[in-house]
């Protein structure tokens, strides 16, 4: 049977997705003129980084995912080099070094784009050799993601490096990855982690290990964002305080509220009602990047929707379990809600991505 394209197909924009993105967007306002003072600079900067943002992901959404796959090779290695270049040349702030600044320009992350540039490495490696893959294709394709994970986790960004590397494991894993190879890499897990805490981890990285276990012990030290965090989710109860009214954050008692915390403010102002449907928006997001995996056409397009959708579910997890205290503050952003420029275009990138996979299929016009 032939199927006519719709228009906002062959603008190669997935009107679902469009839909669900701008919900997230408002909300995304909304909340953060809470979370950050009723700053209105604030809210005008992140407003900005979603214009920004939805201009990238419409561009890319025009191009085909064939054309990705010919340059995701030199957009490998030129993101590599910004890594490399934030060693020598970074700029540094809060202790950290992983950022490139253009005086007068612009600064940005290079370690965002990798959460993009890795899954459509791995994709592109695979696609073209047999699968499931091989012991030696598994092992070039592990080298590909140790490598920035390396550079990233140097910053330091311990967020950062694991989702990148996540972002590679679920290409592998959605490749056909042999089951006892996957035993024995999670058996591996207790000494790489001991390895680890002895040898790579930083002081306050440790710290943060240690708080997560017993936040109490040092309640007014490195326990104080994770107490606060609670103290806000379960004061907002099932309908919220109110908008304007949580006292947790505009009391200053919670850090970091319109960034990694943000989703305490939403919790303390709109309760669990709040809380749920942003998880239902995400839900949908996730089932229908899925859905787009299911569908694709090509076996690149399959390996990358399907991973970089699971990163996106990995991105709200880990933030949502470290704001509750289900796993330690790694400082993942929460995705499309929290304040934060390159995160936010990257994030609508990879969308962008998504919508070339599923709308660059063969749409044949009714005659």
């Amino acid at each position: 049977m032939r199927r006519r394209a719709t228009l906002l197909q062959r603008m190669h924009i997935d009107g679902v997705l469009l839909v669900l993105l701008l919900m997230l967007a408002c909300g995304s306002l909304f909340v953060l003129y809470s979370a950050g003072g009723k700053n209105v600079d604030l809210l005008l900067k992140q407003a900005s980084s979603f214009g920004i943002g939805m201009g990238a992901m419409f561009v890319i959404a025009q191009l085909e995912p064939r054309f990705m796959a010919r340059w995701v090779p030199l957009g490998y290695l030129v993101v590599v080099g910004l890594l490399v270049a934030v060693e020598f040349v970074g700029y540094t702030a809060m202790g950290a070094t992983r950022w490139i600044s253009i005086p007068g320009v612009i600064r940005f992350q290079p370690s965002e784009f990798m959460k993009i540039i890795m899954p459509m490495t791995i994709a592109w490696y695979l696609s073209a050799r047999a699968l499931p893959p091989s012991l030696k294709h598994t092992l070039i394709s592990l080298a590909l993601i140790v490598v920035p994970f390396v550079l990233i986790l140097k910053q330091p960004d311990l967020g950062t490096s694991l989702l990148v590397l996540v972002s590679g494991a679920f290409v592998l894993f959605i490749a056909g990855l042999r089951w006892h190879w996957i035993a024995g890499a999670v058996a591996a897990l207790v000494p790489i982690a001991v390895a680890m805490w002895y040898f790579v981890l930083h002081n306050y990285q440790k710290q943060r290990v240690h708080t997560f276990l017993d936040p109490e012990s040092d309640p007014l030290g490195t326990g104080w964002n994770i107490i606060q965090s609670k103290a806000a989710i379960g004061s907002g109860g099932v309908f919220g305080k109110g908008w304007l009214l949580g006292t947790q954050s505009h009391l200053d008692f919670l850090p970091e509220s319109h960034t990694d915390f943000i989703i305490a403010v939403l919790a303390e102002e709109f309760g669990l009602v709040g809380v749920c449907l942003l998880l239902l928006i995400y839900l949908l997001l996730i089932a229908r990047g899925l859905m787009i995996t299911v569908q694709a056409q090509t076996l690149f397009g399959k390996l990358l929707a399907g991973a970089l959708t699971m990163t996106f579910f990995v991105y709200v997890f880990i933030n949502i379990g470290m704001v509750s205290g289900l796993l330690p503050v790694v400082g993942v952003p929460l995705p499309f809600i929290s304040f934060g420029g390159t995160s936010l275009v990257t994030l609508l990138s990879g969308f962008g991505v998504l919508m070339s996979v599923h709308t660059h299929r063969k749409w044949i016009a009714q005659v």
